[in-house]
């Protein structure tokens, strides 16, 4: 492999020209699972190093029909071969996946995810079933999940709701009522109520205002401290109203104000103004308007540092950002915590489960 100049792309980013003839799947293994396969090809044949933040990239020469065999393939005769389904569906993006279904099915007139399912068991196939959902369908059946039956999992709720952008919510509210017949906002209001319901509704609408209105950062700062430490009771309907609606760059800029005003972190002030899940979403609000990956991070550690492993929340955390900022949410758990994200999950998990997860994660810090 020969490496060029470096070049800056029309977006900005950092290109490195590369001999792509080196570009094949035995390449891959050569120099590292996950950076090979990460790159970019831009129009001139050169690698952009952009700042996409994902540990899972689309792999680069992608054959959907030539995957589908090695699945097939895999999961023929006795036995199966985990490690090859494994190593495969973590390295490719869930698109790239979406096409190895249609190629399966064409191929072999079966669904690929039932016959995953047939071959597989337990939390390995929980993860690998999680891996082949489209990504908004996966946000929406957990969200489902989340709502159906007695008792309603507001962890999964708060998790979704306070760090999805505006557009993927309404992407998921759309693929809800596609694939479940319901309204979305309809079924969280039947399962839900007060405060707590009304700023998921204010979420939900997915129009949170945009950039910072200088104007504004004062008087929200002193309305929210007015609404809290500064009066007898809390006058939660002004609190929702700002953090369910300013942008996560103005409320950081609010909550530096706040804290110069109070003396102390906005933080403090929900934990003791409020109670319950109000509580623990608007803290998810503002965790998520200060730093995703931070909270994701915090979210992770607690889903493996605690009694038992809640296996749910870290499968739904890695499936879900492992195409978004998996990147930034390692440093910030290894920033915060003292040791890596990697090491935690082979500390917590075992087998093929332990195995994807790692690659999902990709790499140790």
């Amino acid at each position: 492999m020969s490496i060029g100049p470096l070049n800056i792309c029309q977006n900005g980013a950092i290109c490195i020209s590369m001999t792509p003839a080196l570009d094949t799947e035995e390449d891959s293994k050569q120099i590292g699972h996950r950076w090979w396969l990460g790159r970019r090809l831009i129009d001139d044949g050169a690698y952009c190093l952009s700042a996409y933040r994902g540990s899972v990239r689309p792999f680069v020469n992608f054959n959907g029909k030539h995957d589908a065999e090695i699945l097939h393939k895999a999961m023929k005769g006795i036995g199966t071969d985990e490690d090859a389904i494994l190593m495969l569906l973590t390295s490719r993006s869930n698109d790239q996946r979406q096409q190895i279904k249609a190629a399966y099915k064409k191929a072999y007139g079966k669904d690929l995810v039932s016959a995953l399912k047939s071959e597989l068991g337990g939390l390995f196939e929980s993860l690998i079933v999680a891996l082949m959902t489209p990504s908004v369908s996966y946000d929406a059946s957990q969200l489902q999940k989340a709502l159906k039956g007695v008792g309603t999992d507001d962890e999964v709720l708060i998790e979704i709701l306070a760090s999805r952008t505006g557009e993927q919510i309404k992407d998921i509210i759309k693929v809800y009522k596609k694939e479940f017949g319901n309204k979305l906002e309809k079924d969280i209001c039947g399962d839900t109520s007060g405060h707590y319901q009304k700023l998921l509704v204010i979420l939900l609408q997915g129009n949170r205002e945009e950039g910072v209105d200088e104007e504004k950062i004062e008087k929200d700062a002193k309305d929210l401290y007015a609404a809290g430490e500064g009066k007898f009771g809390t006058d939660e309907e002004k609190i929702i109203s700002i953090l369910g609606n300013r942008s996560a760059e103005h409320l950081r800029k609010v909550f530096d104000a706040y804290k110069k005003l109070s003396g102390s972190d906005i933080e403090d002030s929900i934990e003791g103004e409020t109670t319950g899940n109000l509580e623990n979403l608007l803290l998810a609000v503002v965790k998520c308007a200060r730093s995703v990956p931070a909270f994701f991070a915090e979210s992770l550690y607690k889903s493996m540092r605690r009694a038992g492993t809640d296996d749910d929340t870290l499968m739904r955390i890695m499936v879900s950002r492992s195409e978004e900022d998996m990147l930034d949410i390692r440093a910030d758990f290894k920033k915060k915590y003292g040791v890596s994200l990697y090491t935690t999950i082979q500390e917590d998990t075992t087998g093929d489960y332990q195995k994807a997860l790692l690659y999902l994660c990709g790499g140790n810090d």
